[in-house]
């Protein structure tokens, strides 16, 4: 038995006849027909249909087009990350230092930078070279010396500024302790 792939596309966006593309919710009729490269799927509009009938079917049906959703925003968009590290470079408002570098490593992890060199300065401010991949460009970022306790601060500020959802502190997620006064435990228990 010979065994084939059966790999059907879904609906053409457009009528395979007259190129039109298909409205949502309009009535599309669709044939099967087996070639040289196996199954085809062949879908027309109202108008093109009787016309597109010709030649041997393998099956034949009646549908109606759903226009694809479109695909989900991405959480942060790489032009939106890069738009506000231009920003904010252009400024060179020191009060931005910390947010530049954030942004700055977000487009190196999501490889749209890439860090060439660090250097020290004679007054003992680290700088990272990035490049772009795409353009070639240099950005030269102050490292701003981040301690932990700082990062999660700068990371939501960041956040904000791109339009994100801005997630809930570590600190404001433990649960307060509950207090039994019938026990005398509560906060000024005896």
């Amino acid at each position: 038995m010979n065994q084939q792939e059966w790999n059907i596309k879904e609906p053409c966006a457009e009528c395979k006849a007259c190129h039109r593309a298909f409205a949502d919710k309009e009535p599309i009729w669709s044939r099967l027909t087996f070639g040289a490269e196996g199954y085809e799927r062949q879908d027309c509009c109202a108008v093109c249909w009787p016309g597109a009938q010709k030649g041997d079917s393998v099956s034949a049906w009646k549908s109606v087009y759903h226009m694809p959703a479109p695909p989900p925003p991405e959480p942060i968009k790489r032009e939106t990350a890069e738009s506000l590290l231009r920003q904010f470079m252009e400024t060179e408002d020191p009060s931005r230092r910390s947010a530049i570098f954030i942004l700055a490593v977000m487009l190196e992890r999501r490889r749209l930078l890439v860090e060439r060199d660090v250097k020290t300065r004679e007054d003992g401010l680290k700088v990272r070279f990035y490049e772009h991949r795409k353009t070639g460009e240099v950005f030269v970022v102050p490292d701003p010396g981040l301690r932990l306790d700082e990062l999660e601060q700068v990371q939501q500020e960041v956040i904000a500024l791109l339009g994100g959802p801005v997630p809930e502190k570590a600190s404001d997620k433990k649960e307060k302790p509950s207090f039994d006064e019938s026990r005398g435990d509560g906060p000024l228990g005896s």
